[in-house]
């Protein structure tokens, strides 16, 4: 018989006196916190976090691989399920990337119609993450609120595209049909209703001064962090850096609207949160801006394309600002059907990175509010 190890007894705890060891705490992969299936190895001594190793991986679908066995109309269903929560954009990356390399123009009426929505899916992915967070921490009624305002620009969404979460109305060389008589009105009354309603979750949550003692100095990531890690969009933003593709870089539309980009300087909690709130205001202003524009153009919403389409040899890159930052989307193509290689460069990868950063020296009541307010859809880390 195997001989016995030495078994020593160790007092956990931080009590004066005490033998302390460290311990080790899975948070995850499947916890409520967490947005999906991530998991946290912290290190742990007492209360305090004393290192985290963000553990992704469990969520793999292997999207990128799969891009190389399906044609260019075939991996847009793929490219919108990274990040569930910015379907429509997500898509647009890779067909503007495709487009890009066939010197496809896209008719005007259509380049409107693409900036609108993607400017009401990013309302939609910021008021998930506005009624979530809260709630995260303890908060339980701004999430109805929330859902409120999403139903109801869920509502236009799901008549132009027929999808609530996968719109699937992109196409290589403009959008998928023709949006219903009458709908521009429609959204408009829709996002009138919303920006009408929007000071009640606003006033319910950004000063309230529980929320204010859990997030306001909690979680700081200076703005050299954030461009060490790639950090962008609301997380990038609200610790000043001021950076928007929309405007620094325009594409679709953008280049001919005004965007005011919302920025913080102290990279806490609450500056994400606010960021995120403000964006709301700007998201409606600018998408209601670009539905007045598509009432004044005629004409068709996409290009006639061969049965087969097939981007000629070379490569290219297109990004985008994403609701949850810069997508990034690198195609290679060999003159065939399919994509020799499709790369993405998302928002969430490199958020997510940061806590690494962010949570040693924390408490552990602290770690939930810091995770949530890095704002990432798991499925966009893992693709």
């Amino acid at each position: 018989m195997a001989a016995m190890p030495d078994l020593r007894e160790v007092t956990v705890g931080t009590g004066a006196g005490l033998d302390t060891a460290d311990m080790v705490l899975n948070i995850g992969p499947q916890h409520p916190s967490t947005h999906g299936v991530l998991r946290l190895r912290l290190v742990l001594d007492g209360e305090r976090v004393v290192s985290c190793e963000p553990i992704v991986g469990y969520m793999h679908r292997g999207a990128e691989k799969l891009f190389e066995v399906r044609d260019y109309r075939q991996i847009i269903v793929l490219a919108n399920r990274h990040d569930w929560l910015s379907a429509f954009s997500s898509e647009l990356g890779v067909v503007l990337a495709v487009e890009r390399l066939m010197g496809i123009e896209v008719p005007e009426r259509a380049v409107w119609l693409r900036t609108a929505l993607a400017e009401l899916n990013r309302v939609l992915n910021h008021l998930m993450f506005l009624g979530s967070y809260p709630l995260e921490i303890g908060a339980i009624t701004p999430v109805f609120y929330a859902f409120r305002e999403r139903e109801t620009l869920q509502t236009v969404m799901e008549e132009v595209s027929g999808g609530r979460m996968h719109y699937m109305f992109n196409r290589v060389g403009g959008l998928k049909e023709e949006v219903p008589a009458g709908w521009t009105r429609r959204a408009r009354a829709a996002i009138g209703e919303v920006r009408r309603r929007m000071p009640d979750l606003d006033n319910l949550i950004r000063r309230n001064e529980i929320f204010l003692a859990r997030t306001v100095g909690v979680g700081v990531l200076t703005a050299e962090q954030a461009a060490a890690y790639g950090a962008s969009g609301p997380v990038g933003r609200a610790s000043g850096l001021d950076l928007d593709l929309r405007r620094d870089d325009p594409y679709l539309a953008y280049g001919e609207l005004s965007v005011p980009v919302v920025t913080r300087t102290a990279g806490d909690c609450h500056s994400r949160f606010e960021v995120l709130l403000d964006q709301v205001y700007v998201s409606l202003d600018l998408a209601q801006e670009c539905l007045d524009r598509v009432d004044q153009l005629t004409g068709p919403v996409n290009v006639r394309l061969p049965k087969v389409v097939k981007a000629p040899e070379g490569h290219t890159y297109a990004w985008t600002e994403n609701p949850l930052g810069i997508n990034g989307y690198y195609l290679v193509s060999r003159g065939e059907k399919t994509p020799w290689r499709m790369k993405l460069r998302t928002a969430s990868y490199a958020n997510v990175q940061a806590l690494s950063t962010l949570l040693p020296g924390c408490l552990v009541p602290d770690l939930i509010a810091i995770l949530g307010s890095m704002f990432f859809v798991v499925g966009d880390i893992d693709k």
